[in-house]
Order: structure tokens, then sequence, then C-alpha cells
């Protein structure tokens, strides 16, 4: 059940609310939790509930959310971020405590389950309020000139895409083979009971050594590397073939979790046999990992890794702060999230946006068709052949290094949620849990972003006073 908790109480009003501590009205923290929408957040968290009457009062919205807000910030472990919040009053009172704690407010396993009640969804709604609260704007119906394009677009949206790789080790076909039949064997150990007779020999020990003969090997040929692979193809053939014959009479049975990774392990095993017999390293849906199934390979062709392990996402920008287009655990193309972009956009403003921002693979035909039907322009080449006039094409070629520079900062932003951020090695173990994590970065680098307009907002401000105030002392001087 959920119950909604009163307003937390105003500690500059009672100096003594926080252990005789006062918090400064200063302190970043308590800036940006006067910031937060936490009545809005809340009205979505409630919804998750089935049974909001019956069963333990689950913790309140703001102290979920917030304690998501400072893991991220910091990217520490679960049971570091329950440590922090024990030891910070400010983190206290920005998760809502009404006065301050020695004790923790929560296990460190809550905070698992804080991810999986907060699903990906209702992550970015709460970045979309926080968004619409920092650029003062409100959802605004189409207008009947917004539908037809033309002069009344606005604004300027920015589109990219990128990887954010999951915490696996990088995976070779001997290596996920050796680990599924390791696997394998641990079921035939839990299952096989004595009254069943001998159990099932597994050659453990001959399949680790074959395993480690390979990977000790510092340049294995490919005849070296398909044999390894057609050995622990059989390896896990056979036990495979065991622990099915094992279910049908054992007393013991499998729990959820090892039916999983039997199912995991038998699309695995039929994958790698279909490669091993068509000699091709290329399938769909491909396994890279028993663990994380739902992770796939995603070619980026960069320079660092040509190829990455985990969530694709696509982010457009609008004044600066991104929302998350699209996430995909499969090798999706980006060029598709650019007319849903765009009808966002025309939903949350009313109008569709001026221009798009957007690398060359954006520039289909379907994307171009759509952007002159509805009067936006896409950056990037004319197409046809360059004008004639040297100063029309030297003030195009002008444009289009301008608007290159200015599509920088999105790149700027995965950079800064890759290299300060969890964004760039997602620690969580399970599908829904990780995409609220990539979805927690954006929210955080949004509230960063937030605070620091404020602190320009006032120093603009109180730059332009001090030299009004110059002035006119100067005047009067004279």
């Amino acid at each position: 059940m959920y119950r909604k908790r009163p307003k937390q109480m105003t500690l500059f009003e009672n100096p003594v609310g926080f252990m005789g501590a006062r918090l400064e009205p200063d302190n970043r923290w308590v800036k940006m939790a006067k910031l937060i929408p936490w009545d809005a957040m809340e009205e979505k968290y409630k919804d998750t509930f089935e049974n909001q009457d019956f069963g333990c009062p689950a913790k309140p919205c703001r102290m979920a959310i917030g304690t998501l807000i400072i893991k991220e910030k910091y990217g520490v472990s679960d049971i570091e971020t329950v440590e922090m919040i024990r030891e910070n009053p400010y983190f206290q009172y920005f998760i809502g405590l009404p006065e301050m704690q020695n004790t923790a407010p929560f296990d460190a396993s809550a905070i698992t389950w804080f991810r999986k009640r907060l699903s990906s969804d209702i992550v970015a709604e709460i970045n979309h309020l926080i968004i619409d609260a920092a650029t003062h704007e409100d959802p605004k119906p189409p207008s009947d000139a917004a539908s037809s394009g033309g002069s009344e677009n606005k604004g300027t949206v920015i589109l990219d895409a990128t990887c954010a790789p999951a915490d696996i080790h990088f995976p070779t076909d001997t290596s996920l083979l050796s680990e599924a039949r390791e696997k394998l064997e641990g079921m035939i150990d839990q299952l096989h009971a004595p009254s069943l007779g001998a159990k099932p020999r597994t050659y453990r020990e001959n399949a680790r050594r074959d395993y480690l003969r390979l990977v000790r090997s510092k340049k294995p040929t490919r005849r070296q590397i398909r044999a390894a692979v057609r050995q622990q193809l059989n390896y896990a053939r056979r036990d495979l073939d065991s622990v099915g014959k094992l279910l049908a009479v054992s007393p013991f049975g499998l729990d959820d979790r090892m039916i999983q990774y039997l199912s995991t392990i038998q699309e695995l095993y039929r994958q790698q046999k279909e490669m091993y017999d068509t000699g091709t390293h290329r399938i769909d849906d491909r396994i890279v990992s028993i663990h994380q199934p739902w992770v796939r390979p995603i070619v980026r062709g960069k320079q660092t890794a040509n190829v990455e392990f985990g969530a694709k996402i696509s982010i457009g920008m609008y004044d600066e702060y991104s929302r998350i287009e699209r996430l995909d655990w499969d090798a999706c193309s980006e060029a598709g999230d650019l007319i849903a972009a765009a009808e966002r956009h025309l939903e949350r403003t009313g109008h569709y946006p001026e221009r798009i921002l957007a690398d060359k693979i954006y520039r289909n035909r379907k994307n171009l068709q759509y952007c002159e039907l509805h009067g936006i322009r896409l950056n990037g080449p004319k197409l046809g052949r360059p004008p004639q006039d040297k100063s029309l094409y030297t003030e195009q070629k002008r444009q289009e290094r301008d608007e290159a520079g200015e599509r920088n900062a999105v790149e700027g932003k995965f950079g800064e949620g890759k290299r300060r951020y969890g964004l760039g090695r997602v620690m969580t173990r399970l599908q829904n849990t990780s995409e609220v994590a990539i979805h927690v970065t954006f929210l955080v680098m949004n509230l960063e972003k937030w605070m620091r307009d404020i602190l320009f907002a006032f120093f603009r401000v109180l730059f332009g006073w001090s030299q009004v105030k110059a002035r006119w002392s100067l005047e009067c001087a004279v």
C-alpha cells in the first residue's frame, strides 16, 4: 500500500529540526529540493501501487527518487549511498526525513526495490516535468498553424544516439560456452539425488582444461578457436541432455532463476551450434551474456571500441535539456526517431521545431520529405548541385559549419553522462533496473543544468546591478 506523506516541515523556521543543526538555505541540496516538483512526482508514483489500502506502507516517493538521484550523482554503490545518507543531514533533508537520525532510514537492498518500483516510463515522465519547470513551458495542444507547418515553427531540436555499455566482460564464443557449461554442471549437482543412482558424467575437468588451453594461448589460430568451440559445444550438449533427463525424475527441481538460466543456455547453444555449422559469426538476437540475455552487440564503429554491448539510446536536446527519445536493447537505426521526436515536440509545445540538427544518418528520403512538408529545416548540405553563386555557396558552407558546431552539444552531453555519471558502464543487473538507471542519469544531468542556469542568472543580475551602481556613482560624482 502507499500513503501520501504530509509536506516536509520548514527547517529554517525550526532551527532545532535536525538535532540542533540549522541547515543553510544556500546549500545546493536544499536548493535542488525546492526546485523538484515532488507533489507531481508523487501522483505518478502512487499509481504504480495496485492496492493502496492494504499491506505494509511503502517508502515515500521523495525518499525513493531522492535516493536514486544521490546515488547517480556520486556514482557509488547502494551500500555506500545508504552510508552517505546516514552521515549527511542535507541528504536526509533531500529525501524528505522530518528530522536527522543516526540510523540508516532503510536497508541498501531497498534501493533495488526503488528501481523496480520506478519504471523507466515513470522516470521519463518525471524528467519531462523537470524540463518543463526549468524552461517554464506547459504542454499545449497543437494549433492549426503548427499542423500545417510554416512560420509557426519555433525552437531547435538536436538528435543523436549512443550506446550505454552494460557491466559484462567482453564475450567470446568459447567463454560463453564454458560459462554455460559450468552453470549446467551446477544444475546437475543440484538435481541429482543418491536414490537416482550414479551421477551423470560431466567431464568437467577435461572441459576446463580444454578451455584454459585456448585462453592461455597468446595468439590462437582460427583452427584452434574452431576446435575449442566444437569441444565446448559437445560438453554443453551432453550436460543439456543430462539436465533434461534429471528434471523428469529428480525430486528436487530448479527454482525460477535456474529455469531462466536453463532457457537462456538452450538458446545460446542453438545459436552457437548454428553459427558453427554455417561458419558465420552473425545471428539475430545474439546472446552475449547468460546473466543479462537481453544485452545485444551494438556496432558503433568508434576508434576505441568497434562494438559495444548494452542499450542503444537516442536522445533529443531542447534548450540544452535532454530527453530520451528511445531506449532499445537491439541494434536499431536512429534515423527512425526523427519523425517521432518532431511529433513529441509538437505535443509538448504546440508547434513543430524550426530546425533539427542531426547526423548524416538522419538525412534519408523519408525524413527529408517529412521536414519539407512541415517546414522544418534539417541541417546538412542541400540536395543537388551546389549553387553557381559563390557568395551563396559560401554562406551555405558557413551555415553548415555553424550548425555542426551547435550539434556538438549533444556529444558533450554523452561525454558528461559517461565520464561524470554512470552512463559509461551500467552496473545494474536487471533489464528494468538498468533502464531506470539510464533514465535517472539524464534526470540528474537536467537537474544540474537547471541549477547552473539559476546560478548564472544570479550572477548576471548581480554584475548588471554592479555596473548600473558604478555608472550612477560616476554621474553623481560629476
